[in-house]
């Protein structure tokens, strides 16, 4: 088992790298385990590529439970949102790979998509409770998003970029104070200028 989560922290680390060095031999090399070992865990390279994919989502799954206990809901959301960011690089450096593993498992979509969303869902409803960020957004919509400022970059270092739009996007859902008011709270009355009392 030790072996075995190695190979996938050390496939993370290659992957992540991307180019001509993501291959099963540099993961082993990583990992500092022999390719025979690497096979035995993972028999095909599919495997592997399913097996980093699904650690991450499940990672992230368990930091946003560890999340909602922190004390600054739209913080919380904001860390579990550039979390994702390193998610999307170990995912870019096997996209390809993954397509495939993805056409003869639509399993996998369905099963990261449900995870992610929920996730997302937890922490987007903590904020909205706290009412620190508007209501109006759905987990899926900042999924949507998450996923656009990632792939919308490719060159070196897009990373930074999606980190800083990340952060303009989180702070643009706060709430400005006028907008805290109690829901169904009604303004006050206007008193009438230059009116007097009659006696």
């Amino acid at each position: 088992m030790r072996n075995r989560e190695r190979v996938l922290e050390s496939a993370k680390a290659v992957f992540s790298a991307g180019g001509s060095e993501a291959s099963l031999e540099a993961v082993a090399r990583h990992a500092g385990v022999g390719i025979g070992t690497l096979y035995r865990h993972f028999p095909t390279r599919e495997a592997l590529y399913e097996a980093v994919y699904r650690r991450e989502v499940e990672q992230l799954g368990e930091l946003a439970e560890q999340l909602q206990c922190a004390p600054e809901p739209v913080e919380a959301l904001r860390r579990w949102l550039r979390a994702n960011v390193e998610f999307v690089a170990t995912k870019k450096g096997m996209v390809a790979a993954l397509a495939l593993v993805a056409h003869g498992s639509s399993e996998l979509h369905a099963y990261s998509f449900d995870r992610l969303t929920k996730a997302i869902g937890t922490l987007l409803a903590r904020a909205v409770a706290a009412g620190e960020i508007r209501a109006d957004i759905s987990a899926e919509d900042v999924l949507r998003a998450l996923i656009g400022m990632c792939y919308m970059h490719d060159q070196p270092g897009w990373q930074t970029t999606a980190l800083r739009l990340l952060d303009v996007f989180v702070d643009g859902l706060r709430l400005r104070p006028a907008d805290k008011a109690a829901p169904g709270a009604k303004p006050a009355k206007k008193k009438s200028a230059g009116r007097k009392k009659t006696r």
